[in-house]
């Protein structure tokens, strides 16, 4: 009888993990997502785990993050202040790109035409300088629903600081317009910056008539297997867990749902093996992913965009996410030669369907999976445990244009492209370390996905990270990260207030009104108030500066010992990120509070200890590793690796799920709990 599941949807497979409350047994199931029918996977992968008696699931969706990026979402139209429905048109004049001379702004969701306007004015204090008009209200709803529109954005100046006309402006268009989706900005932040909750306002109501469709049907569907609705989870990009129900309300939060629970995975991993400081790798059926863990801590970001690209600047969402960086390349990966000839990977996915050429089911174009069959890497009667025979021919037929172009073999094609998806992958792992002023020599790697083994090797020999930690079936390690997330929820208030001028209590009394609404919060979660934790931060900057620093803030009475300690921290930290600190007075611009109520967890079960590495090999077989040549390799299945084992490179341990390749020179452990432990020459 398995009680606790999770369900992460991916571009290629629908991964499901699941725990026996009782027994304390962990099981896995994989199925092939089913494009623009996500509910059906995920009731595919449950019926064939055969669960019964589910009181707890937690679920990941692409379904937003793929609502947008397509631009599938509903018809939307914007409320605005008189005078500021081209803020989304002048967005921000931080260019990702100084001297691109082809750069062009992104477009708007929202046309301008759909943008309407209303007479109102709060001052950045709160204060009401112009009454809410409410008969140009009903006049802007009566022009959005001559368009169409199907969801309505509402977002006024400073609601930030008194959100009582986007309050009282949603009261009515929910009650004179009840079917079209309506999102208020300060139900989804009270942070300032003008553009950016715009941006996020609009995104929100854009995906919400989808979130609510797909939700709605997937609890539909999970009652008749007897899911309760208190039993129903969404995962939520700040690396919490939600209830279906109040997820649907903010669906924006769900942007990140799936990855995330990776990293929450491999802080666990990291708590477990002390290893506080990790880089992420996570290598699906269309991308790869990575974040970075410091300190036990994962990272979390404001500052998200979607559509960001070295010349693009994106589009914002300021909702707290997991800092995760994506690119277009993972095992579905198309491989493609440019106009000039030249040898290009991804972003274009051959994702579930058809998938690969090797697979079988269609699909004709050159991928990542079929070059690491042609290299070995994958053996191709053991693809999903065999559930699925790899055709090594097609492969081979999907490569060879490619290889008739560039005048080389196949074999050598198929370690081009391996080496091109690398050099994508290693431009990843540096935008989440070196970009940010980290070394990735004092950091370890965490590979998980169906890919992430498969090429974390290679890429920690390149950027010299002297370790690389496989945790157990990493190809549903996203799901299982989501069983070890608690409850989670953000929230934020702007207020602007220098610390040697503004009395203690009225710094204090911004957290108590903070943990009031949290309180609130948690209650329709059915969470009791001894339940929760609580944790501080306040974004602090000098009197004069424009960006700031997070810094943590300690719990309970607010008094002036409080007040030095969060001082001495911010300089400490301000001196950390940017090499200096000063004298100047320090002002507080975001107070942030995190509300935490946790959930029973699995414990990541010991292994049998077993030092000897030859109860578990399977064969050989000829492996291409690149630069260092083609090896005889010598094979291994994980599943009968003890605890202890050691083994080296060049060699392959396999799983039905995923296969971690070792390097010629590298050395392999498995530890007490049956990660696999890489050591890497640097």
């Amino acid at each position: 009888m398995a009680n606790r599941a999770a369900v992460d949807i991916g571009g290629t497979f629908t991964d499901l993990v699941s725990l026996d409350r009782v027994s304390g047994q962990v099981g896995v199931g994989k199925t092939s997502t089913t494009s623009g029918r996500f509910a059906d996977g995920v009731m595919t992968v449950l019926d064939e785990a055969g669960l019964d008696d589910v009181e707890f699931l937690a679920h990941g969706t692409t379904v937003i993050i793929n609502a947008l990026t397509e631009r599938k979402g509903a018809v939307t139209a914007l409320i605005t202040t008189r005078g500021f429905r081209d803020v989304l048109e002048i967005q921000r004049a931080n260019r990702p790109d100084l001297y691109n001379l082809a750069y062009a702004k992104p477009k708007p969701f929202v046309p301008r035409r759909r943008r309407l306007e209303v007479t109102e004015r709060m001052s950045y204090k709160g204060e009401v300088l112009t009454p809410l008009d409410e008969e140009d209200l009903r006049a802007a709803m009566a022009e959005a629903r001559r368009q169409g529109a199907e969801a309505i954005g509402i977002c006024f100046l400073h609601s930030y600081a008194n959100p009582m006309h986007e309050q009282r402006s949603a009261e009515l268009v929910r009650a004179e317009w009840p079917e079209v989706a309506v999102t208020a900005s300060h139900e989804l932040t009270n942070e300032w910056r003008e553009y950016d909750r715009s941006s996020t306002t609009v995104l929100d109501a854009y995906v919400k008539p989808v979130a609510a469709r797909y939700l709605g049907e997937l609890a539909e569907r999970l009652e008749e297997v007897g899911v309760r609705s208190r039993a129903r989870y969404a995962m939520r990009s700040n690396g919490g867990l939600s209830r279906f129900d109040l997820a649907g309300q903010t669906p924006i939060n769900l942007v990140e749902s799936g990855p995330v629970g990776g990293v929450i995975g491999a802080a666990a991993i990291g708590r477990l093996l002390d290893e506080p400081n990790l880089i992420t790798l996570d290598i699906g059926g269309t991308t790869a992913k990575s974040s970075l863990v410091e300190r036990g801590t994962v990272k979390l970001t404001s500052e998200y965009h979607i559509e960001r690209t070295p010349t693009t600047a994106g589009h914002p969402i300021k909702v707290p996410v997991a800092d995760i960086v994506e690119i277009g390349a993972g095992g579905g990966s198309i491989a493609w030669l440019d106009p000039a000839g030249a040898l290009k990977v991804g972003p274009q996915s051959a994702g579930a369907e058809p998938g690969p050429a090797a697979y079988g089911w269609g699909g004709t174009e050159a991928t990542v999976t079929d070059a690491n069959v042609i290299a070995g890497r994958i053996n191709p009667h053991y693809f999903l445990g065999g559930r699925i025979r790899l055709n090594v021919e097609g492969a081979r037929e999907a490569l060879a244009p490619i290889a008739e172009a560039l005048v080389t073999s196949v074999a050598e094609t198929a370690l081009g492209v391996i080496r091109i998806a690398n050099a994508n992958m290693i431009h990843l792992l540096k935008l989440v370390s070196v970009r940010r002023g980290r070394d990735p020599r004092e950091f370890a790697i965490v590979a998980f996905g169906g890919g992430g083994s498969m090429h974390a090797s290679a890429l920690a020999r390149e950027l010299h990270v002297p370790r690389v930690i496989v945790p157990p079936t990493p190809a549903h390690f996203s799901a299982w990260g989501m069983l070890m997330s608690d409850l989670r929820h953000d929230l934020v208030q702007t207020r602007f207030a220098r610390a040697d001028q503004t009395e203690l209590a009225e710094l204090g009394g911004v957290w108590a009104d903070l943990e009031e609404r949290m309180l609130e919060t948690f209650a329709d979660e059915g969470v009791a108030e001894e339940e929760l934790a609580f944790a501080r931060s306040a974004d602090m900057r000098y009197a004069g500066q424009e960006h700031t620093v997070n810094v943590p803030v300690p719990g309970g009475g607010f008094d002036e010992e409080c007040l030095v300690e969060i001082e001495s921290r911010f300089h400490d930290l301000h001196e950390q990120l940017y090499a200096f600190r000063q004298g100047s007075a320090i002002e507080f611009v975001n107070f942030r509070l995190t509300g935490f109520g946790a959930v029973q967890k699995p414990e990541l079960e010991r292994v049998q200890a077993n030092g000897d590495a030859s109860v578990a090999f399977k064969g050989e077989r000829d492996v291409d590793f690149d630069e260092l040549g083609q090896h005889q390799s010598r094979v291994y299945e994980r599943a009968r690796l003890g605890a202890g084992a050691v083994l080296g490179g060049p060699a392959v341990v396999e799983e039905p799920a995923a296969s971690t390749v070792v390097f010629p020179g590298q050395t392999l452990r498995v530890d007490e709990y049956g990660n696999l432990s890489i050591e890497i020459e640097t």
